[in-house]
């Protein structure tokens, strides 16, 4: 073939024509990502939901009150955590962990009965909500009747027992051993049911990368037939993206703050992190950032504690820099705990110093095309300035349709004189609504230490 282009581009050269303009198809770009982005994605904010923890009942029915006032803030996908039994042998604390499975197919009755969940997942679509559940297809509960009726679909010991997931301290489950075909098909029939029956949108994986690929692609695949979903892998890497995940996790993201935080070294952790994103993966990837969820929300406590005064800061970095945002269940009510894992540990609802933020991020990213997620947002092109080892400054979007954000990611003030004129224009502070014509040398924003400023562009 390389052979038949060199000999066609040599005959058209002897005869006058411009050979730049013959491109053999083996160069012409093929998109990694083969799955379709569904069109209710493109701009969602994620919701994860503890149902057990969101009520004072930790019902689906308890839950489904408070629907409304979920799509009012603005948000679109809902993130169950694990609905099923959970197992009893070797439970861990008085309730267990709800990724302990004692039956894929079922409903834990704490939470309701399927007719419950049917009404809540029907009102959260009338609501123009999605929902999606969190599946844990690498391990099983110890008691989940599969070990006896199908004792090899497990892995074992040397000794032929069955075994907790290698070098973790889950001991409350065991490991499913996914060289086996009908144990797969299991799983992946289970996925469809719920599609198939309860009309759920799609998936949160847990540990998606502790199971093969090629059986979320096939799964991937199966769910599609039945009705469009959306993937979402706890788990970073891009061969998850090609054909079985919208989304992955940004944990690059939340470590580059959390040690920006925590040593004051400025944004060039920050920066660090961005420059891989947009070099090295696709930008058709979904990359899920956030500050806090049900298991990374603490290294001393909540995650107000992690990110002290930079905790704002964060979240609106998480909202106007690339990535598909995430809020955790009560940080809108400023929650001021880690919740339980084991027992019952509910949610204290108030109106929270944070609510209101939340309300302005989302309708910010809805509204500006230019924030939404992956490849149908803009790429962030950074505005240097003097300050910036410790201040991200950036626009996404094109002239008359850009987000200009600037971040000061230190424990220092700052007065940002910028470098370039990427940013100039005629502006309002997304927050604040105040316009702002930014050019020329009296453009200077002072910003306190963690300090942040939005801006969106208006003719």
């Amino acid at each position: 073939m390389k052979r038949l282009f060199t000999a066609i581009a040599a005959t058209l050269a002897l005869a006058g024509c411009d050979t730049d303009e013959i491109i053999g198809p083996s160069y012409t770009p093929n998109p990694y990502v083969q799955v379709e982005a569904h069109d209710w994605t493109k701009d969602a904010v994620i919701y994860q939901m503890n149902t057990r923890q969101f009520s004072p009942e930790g019902t689906f029915a308890a839950a489904q009150e408070q629907l409304p006032r979920l799509a009012e803030m603005g948000v679109d996908i809902v993130w169950l955590m694990p609905i099923h039994p959970i197992g009893e042998e070797q439970r861990k604390g008085e309730l267990g962990s709800p990724y302990s499975v004692k039956d894929y197919r079922a409903i834990n009755p704490d939470l309701g009965t399927e007719e419950e969940f049917r009404a809540f997942v029907d009102a959260a679509h009338e609501l123009g909500l999605k929902v999606i559940l969190d599946w844990v297809a690498n391990h099983s509960a110890w008691d989940n009747p599969l070990t006896e009726e199908h004792p090899d679909w497990y892995l074992k010991t040397p000794e032929g027992d069955f075994m907790p997931p290698e070098g973790t301290d889950w001991s409350d489950v065991v490991d499913f051993d996914y060289s086996n075909p009908a144990m797969r098909q299991y799983m992946s029939e289970s996925l469809t049911y719920w599609v198939r029956e309860f009309d759920i949108d799609g998936y949160r994986a847990d540990v998606a990368g502790y199971v093969p690929l090629d059986f979320w692609e096939t799964a991937r695949m199966e769910l599609e037939a039945v009705k469009p979903v959306f993937m979402l892998a706890e788990w970073q890497t891009r061969d998850l993206h090609a054909r079985a995940f919208d989304a992955t996790y940004a944990w690059g993201w939340k470590e580059a703050m959390q040690e920006l935080v925590a040593n004051g070294s400025g944004a060039g952790a920050m920066r660090g992190y961005y420059a891989g994103q947009q070099t090295t993966w696709p930008r058709a990837a979904y990359r899920m950032t956030y500050t806090d969820n049900h298991d990374q929300n603490s290294w001393d406590g909540v995650a107000s504690d992690i990110y002290g005064p930079a905790y704002e800061a964060a979240i609106a970095l998480s909202f106007v820099g690339p990535g598909m945002p995430l809020i955790y269940n009560g940080q809108e009510a400023d929650l001021d705990k880690q919740l339980e894992f084991f027992t019952k540990d509910e949610i204290e609802w108030k109106v929270g110093e944070y609510d209101a933020l939340f309300r302005q991020l989302i309708a910010l990213k809805t509204e500006e095309r230019a924030l939404w997620n992956g490849e149908h947002g803009a790429l962030m092109v950074e505005v240097p300035s003097n300050a910036s080892a410790d201040v991200l400054s950036f626009v996404r979007g094109g002239a008359g349709e850009r987000v200009f954000a600037v971040f000061n990611l230190s424990p220092r003030p700052q007065s940002v004189e910028f470098e370039l004129a990427r940013h100039h224009g005629n502006y309002v502070d997304a927050l604040s609504g105040v316009s702002a014509r930014l050019e020329g040398a009296d453009e200077a924003i002072t910003l306190a230490p963690w300090g942040y400023r939005i801006f969106r562009e208006i003719e």
